[in-house]
């Protein structure tokens, strides 16, 4: 495997003053510094008005050319906007950057979403099962399978164990999603969409308003189950507020319910990862991501499970 390159803020501060020629000279007075929240690419703020992004190897680098297509393609279907890149290319040999508008506002982590911006979501739902899916195979996307939630509960189950040893988790929670209820919420067959598959909250940019106004990270885009992007939003701005959103968009409650529990089974086995020390994460991430997740919604009081096939599914 190559190594990854490292770039410094010397390497940075070189390519901003060639892409930047009427910028302040040298350099001087155009603040460049890193983004602190990590990735697969080196990111930094360029100024107020610019973030640099730089493939540190050459998968991220295919992966960031991909992007950039993906980008145009989705621009005029989902209603909020998206990362313009005002210059591309190599800052080291086979390595690519981009230098990308930034999109005024802040992070989904840290602020709110109103209901009109839960709107703002349902049109990017909207628009991204509107995308030509064939479209975005052509550009490189991949189609990817379903997963299991199935297995996701069997895993679950396993971490949800662990964290009620360690006092994060009542594991009698998970109790709510039966056998028979994963096997009726598997995915449909044929309903496969453009997946985001990467909606946390540091890729939406939320105005004071609580309006979403851009979607960053399309580097992880596929070609697949439509309630990934449900169970992101679920990490992202909690359950009540991606079910909200998804219904607004059309779907029904079986994939809303899919998604929901998704994202509750990858939070167990994320946060017992990180436990044991497995997973990196900043251990308040995964926490409040938890706690987004699990927050109860109507649909879970209405919709009706028995034994038996999906037949008998109640929405």
């Amino acid at each position: 495997m190559t190594q990854a390159a490292t770039p410094t803020a010397d390497t940075v501060r070189r390519l901003v003053r060639a892409l930047l020629p009427d910028g302040p000279p040298d350099g001087d007075g155009l603040e460049i510094r890193p983004v602190a929240q990590g990735g697969e690419r080196s990111t930094w703020f360029v100024g107020a008005r610019h973030v640099l992004r730089l493939a540190p190897d050459r998968e991220a680098s295919r992966r960031q050319r991909r992007e950039l297509r993906l980008r145009d393609l989705v621009r005029p279907h989902i209603g909020v906007a998206v990362p313009v890149s005002i210059a591309h290319g190599e800052w080291a040999s086979g390595l690519t950057y981009t230098l990308d508008t930034l999109i005024p506002g802040g992070s989904g982590e840290h602020q709110d979403v109103s209901a009109v911006g839960e709107a703002d979501l349902a049109g990017l739902l909207t628009g991204l099962r509107e995308v030509p899916a064939r479209q975005a195979e052509t550009l490189g996307v991949p189609r990817v399978a379903p997963r299991s939630l199935e297995a996701l509960r069997a895993a679950a189950a396993r971490a949800a164990e662990q964290l009620g040893a360690a006092d994060e988790f009542d594991p009698a929670r998970l109790h709510q999603l039966t056998a028979p209820a994963a096997v009726q919420l598997a995915a449909q067959s044929g309903a496969v969409v453009l997946v985001h598959h990467d909606l946390r909250g540091e890729h939406l940019v939320v105005s004071a308003d609580g309006r979403v106004r851009g979607v960053l990270g399309w580097t992880d885009a596929v070609v697949g189950d439509p309630a990934e992007d449900i169970a992101g939003l679920a990490l992202a701005v909690g359950a009540p507020a991606a079910v909200r959103a998804a219904t607004l968009a059309g779907y029904g409650a079986r994939p809303c319910l899919r998604g929901l529990w998704l994202a509750r089974c990858d939070t167990l086995t994320r946060l017992a990862d990180r436990l044991r020390n497995h997973d990196n994460s900043p251990l308040p991430l995964l926490r409040a991501q938890l706690v987004r997740s699990w927050e109860a919604i109507l649909l879970e009081r209405v919709t009706e499970f028995r034994d038996g096939t999906g037949d008998t599914f109640q929405e």
